[in-house]
């Protein structure tokens, strides 16, 4: 009898160890995917980042964007690669033009619009000749001067291919796709990345489809790509459905606010659902949860029947001190549990 007590005891022991480190890793996504390609006058180009700092090998947006922050000073050097994707041999301009975050989108200045950012980076070729299919690499270097001044700067790295005109076209046809830069500058280490998931509210959109829309504060110093997805569970007769992607394209400046929306399938019944909703942006992760309904007819507000507050996670290294405090415990009461049956 004491054995199998003793027994019993020591498996309940191995299960809470077992549990205690089954702590989920982060995420990975696949490094090197395209920033992106555009037809232009039926011919198609490509650009992608091929280099990410150390510190950020973790982090998805800088395997797709120049995302880093540097001291006053400071050079760097990223790689982009430049394809041109169609049958037909074409001409690329590589070249850096402004960007700025405004009305939470990241927005592109015109042609060849300078900022600060272009001013400090460089290129080793401005010009492309690629044969069909054919692919060329650009190094791209940012000299930060030692007096500049803290804060984030935006800008593109753009490759840009068109059709001039002629005796039979008077239209100049131009495509161009872009890699994104995010630098940042000041003294120390990187400044801290996050955001708070304010309030959700359904709504229905002109075209009868459910929307969940999130509010956003970026309650972080550097800028934000919010994206996400939306799962639904126990509706009418116990349906699920999803995910659902968040739409793309929301970037938050540093203590900004924006609306995240989830477009839903028309044919979704009004609920009441309990939703689940993970937004993200490169490492940084929150999920909420609600009881919602859809309103039933557009310009409508839908319920939320609980309370939609930010769901916190511990981090690892707090769950586990506090899984060794508790196993310490529980080894400690089998101790004097054993004393006793002797």
């Amino acid at each position: 009898m004491k054995g199998a007590r003793r027994y019993w005891v020591l498996l309940l022991v191995l299960a809470f160890v077992q549990a205690a480190g089954a702590v989920p890793a982060a995420g990975h996504e696949a490094p090197g995917a395209p920033s992106g390609r555009h037809p232009a006058a039926g011919r198609t180009i490509g650009i992608r980042l091929l280099d990410a700092p150390e510190s950020r090998r973790a982090d998805p947006r800088a395997h797709a964007y120049i995302v880093d922050h540097l001291a006053p000073g400071s050079t760097i050097e990223r790689r982009v690669e430049v394809t041109n994707e169609s049958a037909t041999p074409m001409h690329v301009s590589v070249y850096a033009a402004a960007a700025t975050i405004a009305k939470d989108k990241f927005t592109f200045a015109p042609q060849r619009t300078p900022n600060e950012l272009t001013g400090w980076t460089s290129l080793d070729t401005a010009d492309l000749d690629l044969a069909a299919s054919e692919s060329a690499r650009v190094r791209t270097t940012i000299r930060v001067p030692r007096d500049a001044a803290a804060g984030e700067r935006y800008g593109v790295i753009w490759a840009q291919t068109g059709t001039g005109t002629d005796r039979s076209h008077n239209l100049t046809m131009l495509g161009r796709v872009g890699v994104r830069m995010y630098i940042d500058v000041g003294p120390g280490g990187e400044p801290p990345s996050d955001f708070k998931i304010e309030r959700l509210y359904p709504t229905r959109a002109r075209d009868g489809r459910g929307e969940l829309h999130a509010r956003i504060h970026n309650t972080g110093a550097r800028a934000l790509d919010i994206s996400g997805a939306l799962s639904l569970f126990d509706g009418p007769g116990g349906l699920r459905a999803g995910p659902f992607s968040a739409k793309t394209g929301t970037t938050l400046a540093p203590r900004d606010r924006a609306e995240a929306v989830v477009p839903l399938d028309a044919r979704m019944p009004d609920g009441p659902w309990t939703v689940k909703l993970t937004l993200k942006s490169g490492m940084v992760e929150h999920t909420t949860r609600a009881t919602i309904t859809f309103p039933t007819t557009f310009g409508s507000a839908g319920a939320v029947a609980a309370s939609a507050a930010q769901q916190g996670h511990l981090p690892t290294s707090v769950v586990a001190g506090f899984s060794a405090l508790v196993l310490v415990a529980l080894c400690h009461l089998l101790s004097k549990f054993l004393r006793r049956r002797r």
